[in-house]
């Protein structure tokens, strides 16, 4: 006999801190999976709070705030008739966890802590919080006395505990667990568990989505069960973007995926399951067997079920059939997920709109094509009747909902919110300043076109003046150390023009408010150093700072062909350079000439260096043995040597790096991601580079 039930998971674009907004999506996100007949909504971890609030799960007010807004729910008449697994912190003994928060009907039946923390890469949980390190453990929680007053209890259970309903075992797995080897659901599927649920805070990294997945499949594939997999989406106010994904899986078989990337604040996925065959799944003699010699866990009785009665024999409740899993491709990746994250900033930040330095290379290329992107996301919404995208794509143009604006052309509404600018000077090429200008126009930015050489001609003489000593470019018969600081007043002069005109443009065209600034440095670079401290690589925000070159130079080719745009394969056949020396007849500045090292090697020096934790030696020998014979010795370890010299000296840049979209898991981000210090001795790497040299001179001697 079949035990039919309806379940629901979410995808939520929660704003760390934004107590009332947060609640009000959780609210509808509850509302719609009623609506769609399920027993049961899980949400994302942490999401009363939202995930990304860092340092200020240290502060009181925000536990305060969370039961508060708890209090709210519980008593919500919307909330009712449902079993709900809420995500907020809560502090027990004086002691702070990221806890579940399990309720049905005004009373909270259990908290569920986190055992395993997510403390590597982006993420720090160990310093806001304690993971519950007592497996199966179970004590009493005093409740705050406001909720006392809504329940009627005083304490609830507090611990590694499961549900146990009048018709199936329910249990709690929250985002990294489900990632160490030994995951709960394992022990929890051997116990009798037949429902887990994972409430997660996972962020978009390019090609990642792959593993998250597999790794749910993997879980009931193998151990049977009902995964359902909630994720918050959006940017909560950081560099991390949220890709949501929201999936139920049962036995191993997707039955319900949500979007990855997407406008709308609230997306809620639903599946009808037949508890029987998880039952039926599990009759293996070695499950069996091995669930003969695991720990129980308390389970904490619920006199309810999530089945219909009668449900057995109802002929219009139909299981929800298999479906194959979707993933987006790298290229549509960078396509969206950036472009997400820049409506997410546009919105929340209340500004204006962007601007963007516009070089007329396939960097600053790249982002406009992202923010052209944006607008194609934003016309579809609108075109789809979200009220939300159509309010806040009605307050970026200034307008309110009296002028009956809706955004129904990616152009157009381009014109609105999106400003570039070419800034020339003398070293400045036809072509380029030709692609910026036809670029501009096919995606509709308010451009301008301009020529800086008077304001850097000031300051250059205004060092004339003080110090008598006129510098001069290498190719007039200056030294290196002139011909940089040439190079330099003129990048450092772009960062100065593009925070005037993002002040002021807005003023121009008769608006109020004020323009992000937009940086288009791509990781490599970063990576390398070959940016000018406080040049145009400095911005409010940077949506291509964790994509690689490759990447980028794929994205435009991928773009090219599906937004319509052939002029982006001018962009994809130029030379990449930075146009800050003059063009002779015989020289043209080139990037990777000036790196002495290709955007390719770059990408593969960043994993072996973040990735692969690889200093310079051990970098060697596997470069040794994977470019040999195209490369000799002599060539790998120069290339390295120069790798790690470059990394070093320029170290320092990072710790100023405008804070960008996280795409890429080589990424030097000083914040919080690729911590290193600042100022390396040169001993650090000299000692590496002897051990190089020795290598090389002994397999010369072989």
């Amino acid at each position: 006999m079949g035990h039919f039930v309806t379940l629901a998971t979410c995808a939520l674009n929660q704003w760390a801190l934004d107590f009332e907004g947060n609640l009000e999506r959780i609210v509808s996100s509850i509302v719609q999976a009623k609506a769609h007949g399920a027993s049961l909504r899980v949400g994302p971890e942490l999401e009363i709070t939202g995930y990304g609030c860092l340092d200020h799960f240290l502060e009181g007010d925000t536990y305060l705030h969370s039961w508060e807004m708890y209090a709210k729910l519980l008593q919500h008449e919307d909330c009712q008739d449902i079993l709900l697994d809420v995500g907020m912190p809560v502090i027990h003994k004086n002691v702070r966890y990221n806890c579940r928060m399990i309720s049905y009907n005004n009373r909270i039946l259990f908290i569920r802590p986190k055992l395993w923390l997510a403390n590597d890469g982006n993420y720090r949980e160990m310093r806001y919080f304690t993971p519950w390190m007592r497996r199966r453990h179970v004590e009493k929680y005093a409740l705050p006395r406001m909720i006392t007053e809504i329940t009627g209890q005083t304490e609830v259970d507090f611990g590694d505990a499961v549900l146990s309903t009048q018709d199936c075992v329910l249990g709690a797995e929250t985002c990294e667990e489900l990632f160490t080897p030994d995951a709960p659901h394992i022990d929890m599927s051997l116990d009798g568990i037949e429902i887990f649920t994972n409430s997660s805070g996972s962020h978009h990294q390019l090609r990642k989505l792959d593993l998250r997945l597999n790794l749910i499949t993997e879980a009931t594939a193998k151990c049977g069960g009902i995964y359902l997999y909630a994720n918050q989406r959006g940017c909560d106010g950081d560099r991390l973007y949220y890709d949501g994904c929201p999936l139920i899986v049962v036995n191993g078989n997707v039955v319900g995926q949500g979007s990855q990337f997407a406008l709308t604040d609230v997306e809620v996925v639903t599946a009808t399951v037949d508890l029987e065959d998880v039952r039926s799944y599990r009759s293996l003699m070695s499950h069996g067997l091995q669930s003969r010699t695991t720990d129980s866990y308390q389970r904490v009785h619920a006199n309810f079920a999530l089945s219909k009665s009668g449900s057995s024999f109802d002929p219009t409740i139909v299981p929800t059939p298999a479906r194959p899993i979707i993933y987006h491709s790298p290229e549509e990746e960078i396509a969206l997920g950036p472009a997400c994250w820049l409506w997410d900033y546009l919105r929340r930040s209340k500004s204006a709109g962007f601007f963007l330095p516009l070089s007329g290379g396939i960097d600053s290329c790249s982002t406009a094509v992202i923010v052209h992107s944006m607008c194609r996301l934003v016309v579809k919404a609108c075109e789809e009747g979200d009220m939300a995208v159509i309010h806040d794509a009605r307050r970026a143009v200034g307008l309110t909902a009296a002028d009956g604006y809706i955004p129904t052309d990616s152009v157009e509404f381009a014109s609105r919110i999106f400003h570039t600018s070419y800034m020339g000077t003398q070293n400045s090429s036809f072509d380029t300043r030709k692609r910026a200008t036809r670029l501009a126009s096919e995606i509709g930015s308010y451009h301008v076109d301009l020529n800086m050489d008077t304001a850097v001609s000031a300051v250059r003489e205004i060092f004339v003046v003080v110090t008598g000593k006129k510098p001069m470019f290498r190719v007039h018969g200056g030294s290196d150390t002139e011909n940089l600081a040439l190079q330099n007043i003129q990048a450092r002069l772009r960062m100065v023009l593009a925070y005037l005109f993002a002040q002021l443009l807005p003023w121009v065209r008769g608006r109020s408010g004020g323009l992000l600034v937009l940086g288009s440095a791509n990781v490599d670079e970063c990576l390398r150093g070959y940016l000018t401290k406080y040049d145009c690589s400095s911005a409010d925000i940077n949506p291509i700072g964790g994509i690689s070159k490759t990447d980028l130079k794929r994205f435009i080719a991928y773009a090219r062909d599906e937004f319509n745009m052939p002029i982006l394969q001018s962009f994809l056949d130029a030379t990449p350079t930075a146009e800050l020396e003059p063009i002779t007849e015989t020289y043209v500045q080139s990037d990777e000439a000036d790196m002495g090292m290709t955007y390719e090697e770059l990408s593969i020096f960043g994993r072996l260096r973040k990735i692969d934790k690889c200093g310079p030696y051990s970098m060697f020998i596997k470069l040794y043995h994977e470019w040999t014979p195209r490369l000799t010795a002599e060539q790998i370890a120069t290339k390295v040597k120069n790798f790690f010299f470059y990394y070093a000296i320029n170290r320092h840049k990072m710790t100023v790096i405008t804070p960008s979209y996280h795409a890429e898991s080589y990424s030097p981000d000083d914040n919080r991601f690729d911590l290193r210090p600042f100022l390396i001795p040169n001993q650090r790497y000299s000692w590496a580079a002897k051990k190089i040299d020795d290598v090389v001179a002994m397999l010369r001697t072989n």
